[in-house]
């Protein structure tokens, strides 16, 4: 995942989840579980910050979505039902 949304998370929480997923490494290569327990709940912390942060930045840029009409805005045309079949 930090390859995908490496470009999206700031530098000082991409360094944190850097060093929480190597000592994450370290902790499996030894079999030790407690401190494998221990660094995923770091890691988890991490991206957790990381993602936060993501969050909060498409919040204040957001990206697509259909276009909010004006407050007040009179529709550009009249929209009219009428019956219609369906033909198959």
């Amino acid at each position: 995942q930090l390859k995908e949304y490496g470009d999206k998370i700031p530098a000082d929480k991409k360094a944190v989840i850097e060093q929480a997923a190597e000592k994450l490494k370290e902790a499996h290569q030894s079999q030790d579980l407690a401190a494998i327990d221990a660094q995923l709940a770091a890691l988890n912390t991490a991206w957790t910050a990381a993602s936060e942060d993501m969050y909060k930045a498409t919040q204040g840029n957001p990206q697509g979505g259909a276009p909010q009409p004006e407050a007040g805005s009179q529709p550009a045309e009249d929209v009219t039902d009428v019956p219609f079949e369906e033909v198959k």
